[in-house]
């Protein structure tokens, strides 16, 4: 087994049945998490069995990679709880609320269906540290033999009624005292996890729903559609004459809010508008937002404006999260989505954050345009580039000089990011200024020169 790093920064990914993401290593993986789990049972009570829930979304690859963690867990002794699709966030409701020890979720997320993921949630309902991850990856790339008890084998169950559990506690996050009840709602669920539950949840609170990408085959998952292609949901609010369109990614942890005219609301519109609604109501905690290094400074300026703090984090929903956990906020967020609302759920949740929304428009009466035109986003182009390796940045000395050359040429009013994807082969550059033919041309540059260096 070649010894290289398996966890990036949201778990393992990769091509199905190219390593790391092959059915070998999804055997191992499961006895690495299974050994791991069962040496934190020191104060647990005398019997009790190790238990880890499994959910996917709709791959078809996915069935793979469910059978082989569920082998793995089970020749280590332990139990495994089977709920198959749901969204990632309900795989972390579930792992608490059924008081199991770890909760694995298989999914690449936004990512096309030949690709596949493995992200491990705590008993708390928290991502891994990158401490435990670690853990983990070495138990996998040790030759040591893991499973050694023949006596000790564990076994699977199926929870069914898993999506209902997780459609309850949705409908929860919304006010008792408001309904759907009069609002259309187009629901776009890329084909992916929360195919069954997004209609259902808004159904259940009164909305007249039209769904889009809700007929998963194994293989359309996000394919022109979802969160990364609203476009097409755009069309279809202003075909229906709906209020509102929810866009989701295939495991449905992000969300992109679209508006009566069709037009995109991003995640950091959505950011903007529901901070200054919680401030307004004493219950943003501290006054303060987290977000990442990717979102619009038109975010940090309409915030300090309504006196509040935006923090900035590393890009990946896992930094935001325990940036708002340690310093004791209660919203944060990603550009491309994440919403998280820890005081409802441990994750990011793109429908229970548009939930979120849709209870501020109905509590206000206004609607989705009048809501996010809170910020006024700086002009700002996101450019990928497919690489063929992965350099630290800080060596490209051609490239880092140019980088120095265009922020002085924006001075205060500017921002460059150039970063890696932790999920892809791809270099991502960020610019940002007052003026969008400039801004364009600075990150056509910085491709260029990216692309003659490092490009695929």
């Amino acid at each position: 087994m070649t010894k290289r790093q398996l966890f990036g920064t949201d778990g393992i990914r990769g091509v199905a049945n190219e390593y790391p993401m092959t059915a070998e290593i999804a055997v191992r993986l499961g006895q690495a998490i299974a050994h791991h789990f069962r040496n934190q049972q020191a104060n647990k009570p005398f019997g009790h069995r190790t238990r880890i829930v499994i959910g996917k979304d709709t791959r078809v690859s996915g069935y793979m990679f469910e059978s082989g963690l569920a082998a793995g867990i089970t020749s280590m002794g332990a139990d495994v709880l089977l709920v198959g699709p749901l969204p990632t966030p309900g795989i972390a409701f579930l792992t608490t609320g059924m008081r199991a020890d770890a909760g694995i979720v298989i999914s690449a997320s936004h990512n096309p269906y030949a690709d596949n993921g493995i992200k491990i949630f705590g008993r708390d309902g928290f991502k891994l540290p990158d401490e435990e991850e670690a853990i983990i990856e070495a138990l996998v790339l040790s030759d040591t033999s893991l499973a050694t008890d023949t006596g000790l084998i564990g076994k699977a169950t199926r929870i069914d009624d898993a999506a209902g559990r997780y459609i309850v506690f949705l409908k929860n996050t919304f006010p008792r005292e408001l309904t759907l009840e009069g609002l259309r709602v187009v629901v776009d669920c890329a084909h992916g996890a929360a195919y069954k539950v997004a209609p259902a949840v808004l159904r259940e609170l009164g909305a007249e729903v039209f769904t889009v990408g809700c007929e998963p085959d194994g293989f359309n998952i996000n394919q022109d559609c979802g969160s990364l292609f609203p476009f097409n949901t755009a069309r279809r609010v202003r075909e229906t004459r709906a209020d509102v369109g929810i866009t989701l990614d295939g495991d449905a942890d992000r969300v992109i809010m679209i508006d009566a005219q069709g037009d995109i609301v991003d995640g950091d519109a959505t950011l903007a508008l529901c901070a200054m609604h919680l401030k307004s109501q004493g219950m943003l905690k501290n006054d303060t937002l987290v977000s990442t290094v990717m979102s619009n400074v038109g975010l940090e300026v309409a915030l300090k404006k309504q006196g509040i703090a935006l923090l900035r984090t590393s890009v990946g929903d896992r930094y935001v999260v325990e940036e708002m956990r340690s310093g004791g906020y209660n919203l944060g967020g990603e550009q491309s989505g994440h919403l998280i609302f820890l005081d409802h759920s441990t994750t990011g949740d793109g429908l229970l954050a548009a939930l979120q929304v849709l209870a501020i428009m109905q509590s206000r009466k206004q609607p989705l345009s009048e809501l996010s035109a809170v910020m006024t986003p700086f002009p700002q182009v996101l450019i990928n580039i497919d690489v063929r390796e992965k350099p630290p940045l800080a060596d490209l000395t051609e490239f880092q000089q140019l980088v120095a050359q265009i922020e002085g040429k924006l001075a205060n009013v500017g921002r460059v990011v150039a970063r890696y994807s932790g999920t892809e082969s791809k270099a991502r550059i960020m610019v940002e200024g007052p003026d969008d033919q400039q801004v364009r041309a600075y990150a056509d540059e910085l491709v260029r020169s990216l692309r003659s260096l490092i490009g695929a």
